[in-house]
């Protein structure tokens, strides 16, 4: 990817939608600069990519926003989460910094190591991390502009085994996660998204993976900020660890697409 292309996209939704469908960790792309600083072999970060790449969640959000009434927006990361995880704090207060994950990963999923010890983040995070949040940040302003309120969805998915790096990885593993903020994910919204997948099999809140994404200018003190962070477990829709998508994946793209019909109501 030349550097003068962004590394994301925002596609437009209808003008009354409030619903930003956030897909951040879909992508395998690395640009070459990046894979320069990166120790793996090839081999091995292709491994390392089909473990911790959300695989097909762009298609499926893309689908779910084919099938709703009212068509949200998406925000997509067009390159992998092992560039830079747009998801983290870009500072001590990420949790994930104890098993090297934070916004720049110097560690893999098995507790290898990913970039070399003293790996300078800087430069990847002002090269990517913050023109991402920015370019989030305004989409989110742009919604609370134009309807009142702003609901961002996490289209995410996750391993069917733990993987060692899940520092909360010993709780249920349901088909499907809802994470919660306790600010900004309202008992409502939670309750719409478990109606919404019940047909995809049992929902849990927080288990394996708790929280939602909320960009930093708004976060726990925007209250018009909703945000729900849905994980799916990859059985459901795809072949582990980095296969093909199967039949599951349109019954998921149409319960994303009743909680989107839900939230924009």
């Amino acid at each position: 990817m030349d550097a003068a292309v962004p590394s994301f996209d925002l596609l437009p939704g209808a003008p009354g939608s409030p619903v930003i469908l956030h897909v951040p960790h879909s992508a395998r792309e690395i640009p070459a600069a990046v894979r320069a600083g990166i120790v793996l072999d090839d081999a091995a970060l292709e491994r390392e990519l089909d473990d911790i790449t959300d695989a097909h969640t762009a298609e499926l959000a893309e689908a779910a926003a084919g099938l709703a009434r009212v068509t949200p927006w998406r925000f997509v990361n067009r390159l992998s989460r092992l560039v830079v995880d747009p998801e983290r704090f870009p500072d001590e207060r990420e949790e994930m910094l104890a098993v090297g994950m934070g916004a720049v990963y110097t560690g893999t999923t098995r507790r290898g190591t990913l970039r070399p010890a003293g790996t300078d983040p800087g430069p990847l995070i002002e090269r990517y991390f913050r023109p991402y949040a920015r370019a989030m940040t305004e989409a989110v302003r742009d919604r609370l502009a134009a309807t009142g309120r702003a609901v961002v969805i996490d289209v995410h998915s996750y391993p069917t085994e733990r993987l060692p790096y899940e520092l909360h990885g010993d709780g249920p593993r349901p088909p499907v996660c809802l994470g919660t903020d306790a600010f900004h994910t309202a008992a409502g919204l939670a309750e719409l998204a478990r109606a919404a997948f019940a047909e995809c099999g049992e929902t849990a809140l927080d288990s394996p993976f708790a929280g939602a994404y909320v960009p930093l200018e708004f976060y726990g003190t925007e209250p018009r900020v909703g945000a729900l962070m849905v994980e799916i477990r990859r059985d459901g829709y795809m072949t582990e660890p980095g296969g093909p998508a199967g039949p599951g994946l349109h019954r998921l793209a149409s319960a994303l697409a009743a909680l989107v019909a839900g939230v924009g109501r």
